[in-house]
């Protein structure tokens, strides 16, 4: 059934991912009316994944029973480096074939004009646990999103730290260890991502391994299974000490970062997203990665914020992303109505 006007306005999400793009209609409180996920097709260039953007709205939009025409604004939400007031990619890791491209626009154009907003992965998955996930009830959020690498949002009442270059917020790239630091992907050296990304995790293991060291993985390794933080969980689960030790490390260096914030910030509260949660609040294995996350903060921070920061997962899953790229396009729509 069609939903009513009185629901409205709406507002289409767009996530970008790497492998995925995923794509939703939303009501003006934040409830997805319909979504659907196709690939990204990376390799194939621009223009093909455009076409699956195309693709996908007009899936949504069939669901619904709409036309664009009933679409208040479009949100766009992308990984990598960008200019976030240009509309454009600057150079992504994750869609090499998208560099430079003017998105925003191309976007806005494609639907005769619609108004079109472009913003960081992460900012819009920020911004969806701060309008309708964990963070409905607080002013300022640091929100982490955890997967191959380290994202980071920041949200202060209402508005989204995009900073002057538009790499606000970009605080999984903050520097934890001066001296002899570990090598991140984006080519710095110490970062936070560089110790508790999902892929240094994996790196972190592989070398425990190489050096000897006794573990359940070297088991699923000898038949043929690939190390990933999937399965480091798995293992830990089952008792493996190397594979718990290591993500107990991830947590401990996460609550570094998250002290750093905390004092830089004093924010009400800090959630954790993304794919390597390790379970997140259902599972035992993730509510001690959140427990140790804590117990490092109380270690390093000051009392009074320590004591008045609600630090836990956040809510909104892997639907973060195009509910908070909705709602950054729904935000811009009311800042475009009062000016």
């Amino acid at each position: 059934m069609k939903p009513t006007k009185d629901n409205g306005p709406y507002f289409v999400g767009v996530d970008i991912g790497g492998t995925n793009v995923k794509v939703g209609i939303v009501d003006d409180s934040g409830q997805t009316l319909a979504f659907c996920k196709t690939k990204t097709d990376v390799d194939k260039g621009v223009e093909a994944g455009l076409q699956h953007i195309y693709q996908a709205i007009e899936h949504v939009l069939s669901d619904c029973q709409f036309t664009m025409d009933d679409i208040k604004a479009i949100g766009i939400a992308a990984p990598g480096t960008m200019d976030i007031p240009g509309g454009k990619f600057v150079d992504p890791p994750n869609l090499p074939t998208w560099k430079g491209f003017p998105i925003r626009q191309v976007i806005s154009d494609h639907y005769s004009g619609k108004m079109t907003i472009f913003q960081n992965d992460a900012n819009a998955a920020a911004y969806g646990e701060y309008w309708v996930g964990g963070a409905q009830e607080a002013h300022s959020l640091v929100f982490w999103t955890l997967g191959t690498g380290i994202g980071c949002g920041i949200i202060i009442d209402e508005m989204i730290i995009e900073g002057r270059h538009s790499h606000g917020s970009e605080c999984g790239h903050s520097i934890i260890q001066m001296t002899n630091g570990r090598l991140c992907d984006s080519g710095q050296y110490g970062t936070l991502e560089a110790y508790a990304g999902g892929k240094s995790l994996v790196r972190r293991c592989q070398e425990e391994l190489d050096a000897g060291r006794d573990s359940l993985l070297n088991v699923q390794l000898e038949a043929g299974t690939e190390l990933t933080p999937l399965l480091i969980a798995q293992m830990a689960e089952q008792g493996d000490d190397l594979s718990n030790e290591l993500i107990m490390d991830s947590a401990m260096y996460l609550g570094v970062g998250t002290t750093t914030l905390m004092h830089t910030i004093d924010p009400d509260m800090v959630l954790f997203g993304g794919a390597v949660t390790f379970g997140g609040k259902g599972s035992e294995l993730g509510q001690r990665f959140m427990n140790r996350i804590r117990e490092e903060v109380k270690h390093r921070a000051f009392r009074v914020p320590y004591e008045n920061t609600i630090i836990d997962f956040a809510d909104l899953g892997s639907d973060a992303g195009y509910i908070g790229a909705a709602g950054c396009a729904r935000l811009a729509s009311l800042k475009a109505k009062t000016n």
